[in-house]
């Protein structure tokens, strides 16, 4: 019997299959033909998430800063002396850290997509293309739409955002910079995004779900910058966020999209899965080797995660909450106080993966947080 099935062999079942294997039987169950294709993320990813993906992926470009255009057009840019993020080629990404993991030990079943999950006392019997296997343990890292998660129940995330991006023949004059558009004639309910790769940009966005679907946005956003005719790829998908009501039962553990491990204020999920991944791995190896992969056992690992990276996913929410109750003029007014050369001085050392720090940051500058509490009273009313 296999001790562990992963289904799904994306980032986020690469890297706990490369940690589980280790130790332990483990088998990768990925729908499409390879990894990284076909790819469903803009790239931008930080120094700590390369860290933590335990590869060196093909670096596009290195970028510094943003540029963010408000509903009126004015123009604030954030810049600092440090890089803030890496354009990866996620493909390469993917299929590198596939590797890593078949090099620990883990087994890889392409085009082999999971059809049905059922939990037996001491065993999951797994039913997919290819085979019905049984295992010990199965790890759902499958994705927004993840069967495993919903083996468990009433178990949705709490929104869906709905994504999409192209790659396009165009170069940005400012290559160390990524451009972001705010508000409804864009992208509704989140944002849009032009990432400068060299001889050709990604450009993409987000919309809330109640927008409808986003391809006529996305037209809109490649006619600003002459995009339209000159695209070379393109992709879309949702994106899960606000978190799922469990993200473990018997023998059975979440990570990644799967477990709604997404950051609500960027729709990243590459910093969350890769904190999660160590500590599904150890609460999974204790399991293993004590032989109970029962829910009480495994909720550990839900509240390790909560105490780790949980609580800035959950302030991450609080933020997007307030965010969609601003409208276009709201706004406008915000890009008036991102203007201000000490809040701009704060939003210049934004860090990526953990944007709540922010607000804290603003909070301690008593002159900021005075000015920002009347677009404070918007959102909250």
């Amino acid at each position: 019997m296999i001790d562990t099935v992963v289904v799904g062999g994306g980032p986020a079942g690469s890297r706990t299959a490369a940690l589980l294997a280790r130790d332990h039987d483990v088998l990768v169950l990925e729908e499409h033909e390879t990894s990284g294709v076909p790819m469903q993320c803009a790239g931008l990813i930080s120094d700590d998430v390369i860290r933590m993906s335990g590869v060196s992926p093909d670096v596009l470009n290195t970028l510094y800063g943003a540029e963010v255009v408000f509903p009126d057009g004015t123009s604030v840019i954030v810049r600092s002396k440090r890089p803030k993020a890496r354009a990866v080629d996620r493909s390469d990404l993917d299929s590198k850290m596939a590797a890593a993991a078949m090099d620990a030990g883990a087994e890889f079943s392409y085009s082999d997509r999971c059809s049905k999950v059922v939990f037996g006392g001491d065993s999951v019997s797994v039913k997919s293309t290819k085979a019905e296997r049984s295992c010990r343990c199965i790890v759902g890292a499958d994705g927004h739409s993840s069967m495993v998660s919903a083996s468990l129940g009433d178990n949705q995330p709490k929104e869906y955002l709905r994504g999409i991006q192209a790659d396009v023949r165009v170069e940005l004059d400012n290559q160390d910079l990524f451009r972001i558009h705010l508000g409804s004639e864009y992208a509704p309910g989140f944002f849009t995004w032009e990432i400068p790769c060299g001889e050709f940009t990604r450009a993409g966005l987000c919309t809330s779900w109640s927008a409808g679907p986003p391809n006529d946005y996305l037209k809109h956003l490649l006619r600003s910058n002459g995009g339209e005719d000159r695209i070379i790829r393109r992709y879309c998908g949702k994106i899960p966020v606000g978190g799922r009501r469990i993200m473990y039962g018997d023998r059975c553990l979440l990570i990644g999209d799967a477990a709604c491990h997404v950051k609500p204020v960027s729709g990243g999920g590459l910093h969350p899965a890769f904190k999660a991944a160590p500590i599904l791995a150890d609460v999974l190896t204790d399991a293993l080797a004590s032989d109970d992969l029962s829910a009480k056992t495994l909720s550990s690992y839900e509240k390790r995660c909560r105490s780790d990276f949980v609580g800035e996913l959950n302030k991450g929410m609080m933020l997007r909450r307030m965010f969609v109750r601003l409208s276009d003029d709201d706004l406008i007014h915000a890009g008036r106080y991102a203007s201000r050369d000490d809040v701009r001085a704060i939003l210049d050392e934004i860090d990526l993966d953990h944007p709540s720090t922010v607000v804290r940051e603003m909070f301690r500058r008593p002159a900021a947080a005075v000015s920002a509490v009347p677009l404070l009273l918007r959102c909250l009313f």
